[in-house]
């Protein structure tokens, strides 16, 4: 029965067939033996609906720690005691050497992070916004941000200064929200995406699984993002940091992040699905299978707290996957 499901949801989607929230959770019911099935047919709408080639973007950490959130998977929060590096905003010349080690690794965007809720009252917005002029004048590579909250204005001067896509994580579904986070709401983080579309900006926004959220947030999520119309969806998978509230935290399956990763693109038929941070230690040796389960982006090189690994080694899943780097976007 459950195979039958796979086959008729997936030629559905084929045709051009938006699934529902019902369909979507039935999904989650497969058994393990079908999970492979699952994953060709959402490599089949992957390839149909958003061809062969992998988004490779990096992230800048241009500022670090010190983060008044309460947000109980960051290693960055001053609500946790972990050993995670505080710097302030780095150098225009240090974003820019960091940026030019990406291009030479292959990565075609990268993405300038930092700590904090966001730019409301941040006085390091305008400097900010210059670093990103320079670095945008510099190099090759497209640049993307990752400021946490701001307004329809800030994201307007973001655009004019040369950034292309705005990363702000809604992290999970708005249910669940609350258990990961209470110092701003959820509707902060929906805002900063519609003033970031508003300004013209493409959108990237993802979340982390693994946070003790049902199947049902995580189908919310990838609704929610649907009708947000974003672009590009990095989907984190917890690594439990020590200090961190969630440092006991029982790691996610394999297999389930797989099954996950192939829902979302059921979902999410035509958008960039891009496994991120946490994969090389929950997915371990099977990182190739997410290639062949719907993702068709990657976060390569070091993430914000901890390392990643060799991109090269990307390079190589991605190929022998059947699929190629770096789409001309």
């Amino acid at each position: 029965m459950e195979s039958r499901n796979i086959v008729s949801l997936g030629e559905m989607i084929l045709n051009g067939y938006l699934i529902t929230s019902e369909e979507a959770f039935s999904l989650t019911n497969i058994p393990e033996e079908d999970i492979p099935l699952l994953g060709a047919y959402a490599n089949k709408i992957r390839a149909r609906f958003a061809g062969n080639s992998v988004d490779m973007c990096g992230v800048i950490n241009a500022r670090s720690g010190m983060c008044s959130e309460d947000c109980k998977f960051c290693a960055q929060s001053l609500h946790h005691d972990t050993n995670c590096p505080v710097f302030p905003l780095i150098s225009q010349n240090e974003a820019l050497k960091s940026i030019e080690q990406l291009a030479r690794d292959g990565a075609k965007r990268a993405s300038i992070v930092t700590s904090g809720k966001g730019m409301e009252n941040d006085s390091d917005f305008e400097r900010i916004v210059t670093l990103i002029q320079y670095v945008t004048e510099q190099s090759k590579i497209k640049i993307c941000a990752n400021l946490g909250t701001i307004n329809y204005d800030q994201a307007l001067i973001l655009f004019q200064s040369g950034v292309k896509r705005y990363a702000h994580n809604l992290e999970t579904s708005e249910r669940f929200y609350p258990e990961i986070c209470t110092t701003h709401p959820y509707q902060d983080r929906i805002n900063t995406i519609l003033a970031a579309k508003k300004a013209g900006l493409e959108l990237c926004s993802g979340g982390i699984i693994g946070l003790g959220e049902t199947w049902e947030d995580r189908i919310d999520l990838a609704l929610t993002l649907r009708a947000l119309d974003v672009s590009s969806i990095p989907i984190n998978i917890l690594n439990p940091l020590p200090g961190t509230s969630l440092a006991k935290q029982t790691r996610l399956s394999p297999l389930e992040i797989l099954k996950t990763f192939a829902i979302f693109r059921f979902i999410l038929p035509d958008k960039v699905i891009r496994p991120a941070g946490g994969r090389e230690v929950n997915l371990r040796d099977m990182q190739g299978a997410v290639m062949l389960a719907g993702a068709n982006g990657l976060i390569v090189g070091n993430y914000l707290t901890f390392g990643g690994r060799d991109t090269a080694k990307d390079f190589t899943m991605i190929y022998d996957a059947g699929l190629y780097p770096n789409p001309d976007n």
